[in-house]
């Protein structure tokens, strides 16, 4: 899904930070670049900026409009930094990197980039289903343009991971809502037994503990487990000759 994932840069006027984006690119797992109209082309400068993703680099896409690099894309996200208050479908970072990832598997996905000092025109936002703002310190918003590029790459990353994880990890098992009672019932049992509770005065403390396993939800094999402790626990209690 990684390689569905297109970013865009538009008009950069500096090399190296083509090459601090690829290498911010490459260090989450996107490889696809493509550079709208950029004032330099990729120098050496760049290469030496992009510390190992000069593969990122020679497989560049370069293109005279924003048009042409979105044309086969599906979704466009723009970046900007303009106020929420603008008319337009608006996404955090974390929302952007989610979405992506979520429309992926259909078809490309654009993040899109603009000038480092004034950022992508309205004609260019408007090419975006989104836009998206990095919410910044609004004392001190400075966002270089491969700061913004890791930021977002590192949430698609994040959201590619947690459906890489959902995907491959085993179904958990949990126990019936009898299986817990019985439990509760035991460990009561035993907490009498061993006199940690005193049937006369038990106080809450049966309450306290149903909320401690509730908040901790174990699954059925950790209740099975907590079974064999508090059974191990009575054997002693009850039948002390057994452990002289």
């Amino acid at each position: 899904m990684l390689e569905q994932i297109r970013i865009v840069l538009v008009n950069t006027s500096h090399t190296g930070n083509i090459g601090s984006a690829a290498r911010a690119m490459k260090t989450m797992g996107l490889t696809e670049l493509w550079l709208v109209d950029p004032v330099g082309a990729i120098d050496e400068q760049a290469i030496a900026l992009s510390a190992g993703a000069h593969d990122v680099l020679e497989r560049a896409r370069i293109v005279d409009t924003l048009e042409e690099a979105v044309a086969d894309c599906g979704l466009v996200i723009g970046t900007s930094a303009r106020s929420r208050t603008l008319a337009w479908p608006m996404l955090d970072a974390r929302q952007a990197g989610e979405q992506a990832l979520q429309e992926a598997p259909q078809h490309k996905v654009a993040l899109v980039f603009g000038r480092e000092r004034t950022g992508l025109s309205n004609d260019e936002l408007h090419l975006c289903q989104f836009h998206v703002a990095i919410p910044a310190n609004p004392d001190y918003s400075s966002l270089n343009l491969a700061m913004a590029v890791q930021t977002l790459s590192y949430e698609v990353r994040m959201a590619w991971l947690a459906a890489t994880t959902s995907a491959t990890e085993p179904e958990r098992e949990y126990p019936l809502a009898a299986d817990l009672e019985r439990f509760y019932q035991h460990l009561e049992e035993t907490l009498l037994e061993s006199g940690f509770i005193i049937k006369a005065h038990p106080g809450q403390i049966m309450t306290k503990l149903r909320r401690f396993f509730n908040r901790a939800r174990p699954e059925e094999q950790e209740l099975n487990i907590w079974r064999g402790i508090l059974t191990s626990i009575q054997r002693k209690q009850r039948f002390p000759e057994e452990n002289s």
